[in-house]
């Protein structure tokens, strides 16, 4: 008898697996596991307090996880860091650094030249085109503190750009901003994917999910779906999440 042929299974970007983050004596995420395919853009969902941040820190390797072990394209996420972007919160930023718009997209260069090293006409070139790709170079001599929350939010897209990663790890990119920067954040999310690149965010709005994101994790400390939106975005799992009544603006 001939053995069916294997389905090849996509590359996987990042790979979760059974991560435990707790504070004290209690766990905020709770064997969590989820793989995350190259080319993919996944949000993840869940109601206020569910874990998500503190999920995506624990596989960054930025707060401690009790059990787990994560991969980035197969790799140790240590070893995989030159591959990957990370976007913080807007609120855990200290905005009241003395730095210009030009000097923090700058930063994101910095695995190309080292922190004692001149940039290059070449690569602020490089750092002025990515604040160009997110209608921010004429901003590019205004300090930081200075800025709206939104185009705080693009500077800090546009300095991940600058690292040329092939995995953006973004956490709630679109709160509290306005509706002409969140649509030229997601349109330049998409075009990330459409290059090969690999995206997570934390997620907020349940009405733009369909829209903007392939792929959902919906987590309230422990995984309760993951897997593509049209299967996976449904009202019976969402209201599981969220302990509420069900969205009837939801799919069923």
């Amino acid at each position: 008898m001939v053995s069916p042929t294997p389905i090849p299974m996509p590359e996987t970007a990042l790979t979760i697996t059974g991560l435990t983050v707790a504070y004290g004596s209690v766990p905020v995420v709770a064997t969590v596991s989820a793989r995350f395919p190259k080319g993919s853009m996944t949000a993840v969902i869940g109601p206020n307090g569910a874990g998500k941040s503190t999920l995506l820190k624990a596989a960054l390797g930025l707060i401690p996880a009790v059990t787990g072990d994560v991969r980035a394209f197969g790799q140790p996420v240590a070893k995989a860091m030159p591959r990957i972007a990370y976007v913080p919160q807007r609120a855990a930023v200290d905005w009241e650094f003395p730095a210009r718009v030009i000097d923090v997209v700058q930063m994101g260069l910095y695995r190309k030249t080292g922190l004692l090293r001149r940039m290059t006409p070449g690569l602020k070139a490089q750092a002025m085109a990515c604040l160009t790709r997110l209608g921010m170079q004429d901003f590019a001599d205004r300090q930081i503190g200075a800025l709206s929350g939104g185009q705080q939010q693009r500077v800090f897209l546009a300095r991940a750009l600058a690292q040329e990663a092939d995995l953006m790890i973004l956490d709630e990119p679109f709160a509290g901003v306005d509706a002409a920067t969140e649509s030229t954040i997601i349109s330049v999310l998409h075009g990330l994917r459409s290059e090969g690149k690999t995206v997570i965010a934390v997620h907020h709005d349940l009405s733009t999910v369909p829209a903007y994101f392939d792929r959902v994790l919906l987590m309230n400390r422990r995984v309760i779906a993951e897997g593509a939106t049209q299967s996976t975005f449904r009202r019976t799992l969402v209201a599981e999440a969220y302990g509420n009544t069900l969205l009837t603006a939801i799919p069923a």
